[in-house]
């Protein structure tokens, strides 16, 4: 399996987190609500998973992977 570059998986996170938090503070606007669809899906398909946790864990544990080795 090809593995995504450390620094495409960091950007991924940091923009979900970005977008979570810009979701939190104010209604979901169509746009906002579709770019964190497209995040969620690129983290998908970036670490093959299916499900969002599932992705945001492996994108973290190979970040975290990448850090330490």
């Amino acid at each position: 399996m090809l593995l995504a570059h450390p620094a495409v998986l960091r950007e991924l996170v940091a923009r979900y987190e970005s977008l979570c938090a810009a979701a939190q503070e104010r209604a979901i606007a169509p746009d906002l609500q579709r770019r964190l669809e497209d995040v969620t899906y690129t983290l998908c398909v970036t670490t093959g998973t299916r499900q969002l946790e599932h992705a945001l864990a492996a994108a973290r544990a190979r970040l975290a992977a990448t850090a330490a080795g």
